[in-house]
């Protein structure tokens, strides 16, 4: 597809152009704490005033803190703050429960599945899969089927859901995807692993609800320097909240990176296997 802007466009700029589709709008976003992809997108994406902007994070004093720089800078855009453990599916259900209960948040137009862990070491949740795959994959898979009814009530409702291009290291490993419990562990496959998994979610999502008005995404942010990286030897990249606006904004079943629709690993654009991971997790989380 091609790209209407130019490799030097910013977020505040695309917050700009896409200013009239913003507004009004009510947009939820995980993952936001200060100095984060998320808080950045969403401290961003306030200057297009939208109605509402749900943040949700595992600290919420930290949650607090990037609620309250977007009041500071745009006192008119409305915030909800929720705490979020992505470690635990019982967290996850009691958010989505709580996100439910909420009668004056009737619609949710655009869900930003952002939060996240890279490459750390060996640990099973409390649900019985590995980390990676619990924190930035499974949760987020049960938590946006149990509020799907919001996002489907809204006009052109959008699931954008953050990848990597590190995605091409693994695939789903079907027959052991929780590294036989640590012995045969690699911190980057296991990251990777669960980038597969949430483009192929991405995928899954739009062909199993597309006709039904939604619109769903996967987005390659790029190299960001982040909180997500503080662990790691990591050089700087972009802005990175470009993409996740245009991940708002354009066409379903698509892949972004680097502001431009991205090729994809042949593992991650397998209609097969998109069918058979939604059948796994469904299982895995109890849907």
């Amino acid at each position: 597809m091609p790209y209407p802007y130019p490799d030097s466009i910013t977020g505040p700029e695309l917050v700009a152009e896409y200013a009239p589709i913003i507004k009004g709008k009510t947009i939820l976003c995980t993952g936001v704490s200060p100095n984060s992809l998320g808080a950045k997108y969403v401290e961003s994406i306030a200057a297009g005033q939208p109605e509402l902007i749900i943040l949700m994070g595992r600290s919420l004093d930290k949650v607090n803190q990037t609620a309250e720089l977007i009041t500071k800078a745009h006192a008119e855009v409305k915030t909800k703050v929720l705490g979020l453990d992505l470690a635990s599916f019982a967290s996850v259900r009691k958010a989505a429960e709580e996100v439910n209960s909420w009668d004056d948040v009737p619609v949710i137009d655009v869900l930003v599945n952002n939060a996240g862990i890279m490459a750390v070491p060996y640990e099973k949740c409390v649900d019985g899969f590995e980390k990676h795959l619990t924190v930035n994959y499974l949760s987020h898979f049960l938590f946006t089927n149990l509020i799907l009814d919001k996002v489907l009530a809204a006009k052109d409702g959008r699931v954008v859901n953050i990848s990597s291009g590190a995605h091409y290291i693994s695939g789903i490993r079907h027959a052991d995807i929780n590294y036989d419990d640590g012995k045969t562990y690699e911190k980057w496959g296991a990251y990777a692993q669960s980038k597969t998994a949430i483009i192929l979610f991405s995928r899954e999502l739009a062909k199993r609800l597309g006709d039904h008005g939604l619109l769903s995404f996967s987005v390659n942010p790029g190299a960001i320097m982040t909180n997500l990286v503080d662990h790691l030897d990591f050089s700087p990249g972009g802005d990175g909240d470009e993409c996740s606006h245009n991940g708002a904004y354009l066409e379903q079943r698509a892949r972004l990176a680097d502001y431009h629709v991205d090729v994809v690993s042949p593992a991650a654009i397998s209609d097969i296997e998109a069918g058979k991971l939604w059948t796994l997790s469904a299982k895995a989380v109890g849907l």
